[in-house]
């Protein structure tokens, strides 16, 4: 009988750690697509239009950073508002779920700069 227990609780604990490495591949595949934690990083600053991510953002095509905040709003990390004109604008922010995000983006931020070497990627 207590051998049958320690094979249960081991069970568990393997299986729990499985889906903990599920999740974090999870966060990581979709964070770790190129930009998708910059857009989330340069939002904490508060709300931009398009124009402006592109620019703070860097080198990014029109294309790519549309396709991201599509991929961004569906996750339900940002919202895209557009404002009546004239001229008509679209602005970009984060969401609570997005900005409960950003301490953990500075946190892996803070380890990067602290552990891994400059040349690293």
């Amino acid at each position: 009988m207590a051998s049958t227990l320690k094979i249960t609780a081991a069970s568990d604990i393997a299986g729990s750690c499985e889906r903990g490495d599920a999740a974090l591949a999870r966060a990581f595949g979709f964070l770790g697509k190129r930009w998708n934690a910059v857009i989330l990083g340069v939002l904490g600053d508060g709300s931009a239009g398009f124009r402006q991510l592109s620019r703070a953002i860097g080198p990014i095509s029109d294309s790519v950073l549309s396709q991201r905040f599509a991929e961004l709003a569906q996750a339900g990390l940002i919202t895209r508002t557009v404002e009546g004109g004239p001229p008509v604008s679209v602005a970009y922010a984060l969401t609570d779920c997005g900005t409960a995000l950003l301490p953990a983006l500075e946190q892996i931020a803070r380890w990067s700069e602290e552990y891994l070497p400059p040349d690293q990627q």
